[in-house]
C-alpha cells in the first residue's frame, strides 16, 4: 500500500502543538511551523477541547488520542448527512439512499474521517458547502453560507481553492447579479477569512504572517514538496485515484455515462483537480480525498439503475470495502501506534526522581510514529529529522546522514556510554546492519511488534524496542 499509513500521517501536525501539564513546557515543533506555512486556526479547536480537558483535571493519554478522533467522526457524520439530504433534493429518494450507501461503505472515508488531518477536515467542509452550492435543482442554495464554509476551508489547507476554483467560477458565470455576488458576498468574507486567520496566526507566531501566501510560497513556487517523494505526472490516473475510490471504480465509471450531462460541472470538477493536482510533483492518497463525495453522486445512480444485480452489487460493494477498510485501519502499519503505547509506560520511569531517565531515540525515516501527544509527559525522545533545505547556513539531512552509514553515525553521535539512549526504537530490516552496536552496548531486546505484512525499503514488518542495560 506503498506506506498509506505513513503518508496520510504527514499531513496534520496537530500533535507537534506544545502540550503543557504541571507547569512543563514540552513538545516537539517540526520545520513547517518555524517556516511559516502552517496555521493555528485549526490545531486551535483541539488545543482548546485539550484545555478543557486540562481544567477539569480528565487530561489522560487516553482522552488526548481519542477525543479529537471522536470530534472529528462526528463532524464527518453531520456532513454526510447534509450530503445525503443535498441529494435528495437533486435526485429521487432511491437514488439519495443508494448514494449515502456509497458514502458511507466507502473505505477510504472510513480510513481517513476520524484522522486529524488538514485533508480530513477539508473534505468535510467541502462537504458542507456543497449543502449551499448552488446546484442545478438545489433547494438549499445559500451563497454566503457555502462561501463561508469554503473560506474557512482553504484557511485550514490552502489547496482547498483547486476543487472550488470552477465551482466558484460556475457559480459567477450562473449568477446574474453578479456584481453584488462579488461586493456582498466574496470580497466581504474573503477579506474577513483571511483577517481572523492572518490575526491568530501573528498571535502565536508573535509577528505579522501570512500562511496562505507561505504555504504557496513554499510548496509551489520554491518546489519544497518535491523533497518528501514524487511521481510522475500520470500517477493520480494510473494508480492513486483508483486506489482512493477502490471498489466504487466500475460503479463511478457506469454512473458517469448515465448522469454526464446533468452533472458535467461535478464531474468536471473532479477531473480538474485531479489534473491539477498531478502537475504537482509531490502526491499523495489523501490529497484528492476532497473529491470522494463527488464520485459517490455518480455511484449511487449507477446502483440505482441496477434493477436485476442492485443487491448483489451493493453486497460485494459493501464487503470489498469492509475488507479493505478494516484491514488498512487495523492492521496495516500499525506498529507505529501500538509503540508508542509501549513507550507511555515509560512516564512512569520518569516520575521516578530515584530511577535513571528514559531517554529514547527513534532510529526510524522521520515522523514515521506520533510523538508527545501519544505519551503526555516530558519524557526525553528524538527522532531522525528531515527538514528540507531552506537555503540555511550549515544544513544537513540528520536521517539521510544515518541511512548512509548507520552504524559510523551512531559511533560518532554516541562515542560514550553516558550519552547514548536508554531505548532504541527501530525497524527489524535495520537490526543486522546495526547490531555490533546493539551488542557492544549491552542493548537488549525487550519488545517486537507487528507493523505490516507488506515491508517496504526502511519501513520493516516489525518494530523493535531496545533498552540499554
Amino acid at each position: 500500500m506503498e506506506n498509506l499509513r505513513s503518508r496520510l500521517r504527514l499531513g496534520s501536525k496537530v500533535e507537534d502543538v506544545q502540550l503543557r501539564k504541571r507547569s512543563e513546557t514540552y513538545g516537539y515543533l517540526t520545520w513547517e511551523w518555524k517556516a511559516g506555512i502552517r496555521g493555528f486556526t485549526y490545531p486551535l479547536f483541539f488545543a482548546f477541547l485539550y484545555k478543557i480537558l486540562h481544567l477539569l483535571n480528565y487530561d489522560t493519554v487516553y482522552l488526548l488520542i481519542w477525543l479529537p478522533r471522536i470530534v472529528q467522526t462526528l463532524l464527518a457524520a453531520f456532513a454526510d448527512v447534509k450530503f445525503f439530504l443535498l441529494i435528495r433534493t437533486l435526485e429521487t429518494e432511491d437514488v439519495a439512499r443508494w448514494t449515502f450507501f456509497c458514502q458511507l461503505c466507502s473505505w477510504f472515508s472510513w480510513f481517513c474521517c476520524t484522522r486529524t488531518l488538514t485533508n480530513t477536515t477539508e473534505t468535510t467542509l467541502t462537504c458542507l458547502a456543497l449543502f449551499y452550492f448552488p446546484l442545478p435543482g438545489s433547494k438549499t442554495y445559500s451563497s454566503k453560507k457555502y462561501l463561508s464554509l469554503v473560506a474557512l476551508a482553504v484557511v485550514v489547507r490552502p489547496t482547498a481553492l483547486i476543487i472550488w476554483f470552477p465551482l466558484l467560477m460556475y457559480h459567477f458565470w450562473q449568477e446574474e447579479n453578479k456584481l453584488r455576488l462579488i461586493t456582498h458576498s466574496c470580497i466581504p468574507i474573503g477579506m474577513l477569512a483571511v483577517l481572523i486567520s492572518a490575526l491568530i496566526d501573528c498571535l502565536f507566531y508573535e509577528k505579522w504572517t501570512l500562511v496562505q501566501f507561505n504555504f504557496i510560497k513554499f510548496n509551489i513556487l520554491h518546489g519544497v514538496a518535491d523533497f518528501y517523494g514524487s511521481h510522475p505526472w500520470h500517477w493520480y490516473f494510473t494508480q492513486g485515484f483508483a486506489v482512493v475510490i477502490g471498489p466504487h471504480l466500475p460503479f463511478f465509471l457506469h454512473g458517469c455515462g448515465l448522469a454526464f450531462r446533468k452533472y458535467k460541472m461535478v464531474l468536471a470538477t473532479v477531473l480538474w483537480t485531479v489534473v491539477v493536482y498531478s502537475l504537482l510533483p509531490h502526491k499523495e492518497f489523501r490529497f484528492i480525498y476532497p473529491v470522494l463525495p463527488f464520485c459517490m453522486i455518480f455511484c449511487g445512480i449507477s446502483l440505482a439503475h441496477l434493477k436485476a444485480w442492485r443487491r448483489v452489487a451493493a453486497a460485494l460493494l459493501l464487503v470489498s470495502n469492509l475488507v479493505l477498510a478494516l484491514y488498512t485501519g487495523l492492521i496495516h502499519q500499525r506498529g507505529t501506534l501500538d509503540v508508542m503505547s509501549h513507550l507511555q509506560k515509560l512516564c512512569e520511569v520518569s516520575r521516578d526522581s530515584s530511577r535513571p531517565q528514559s531517554d529514547v531515540l527513534f532510529l526510524m525515516p522521520c515522523h514515521s510514529t506520533p510523538f508527545y501527544s501519544h505519551v503526555h509527559c516530558p519524557l526525553k525522545m528524538r527522532f531522525l529529522e528531515c527538514p528540507p533545505d531552506l537555503g540555511e547556513d550549515g544544513y544537513f539531512e540528520e536521517a539521510a546522514q544515518f541511512y548512509n552509514n548507520p552504524l559510523l553515525w551512531l559511533r560518532t553521535s554516541f562515542p560514550y556510554k553516558s550519552s547514548q539512549p536508554t531505548h532504541l526504537v527501530l525497524f527489524d530490516v535495520l537490526e543486522k546492519e546495526i547490531s555490533t552496536f546493539l551488542q557492544g552496548n549491552n542493548f537488549t531486546r525487550t519488545t517486537e511488534i507487528f507493523h505490516t505484512h507488506v515491508p517496504e525499503g526502511r519501513v520493516g514488518g516489525s518494530i523493535f524496542i531496545y533498552e540499554r542495560h
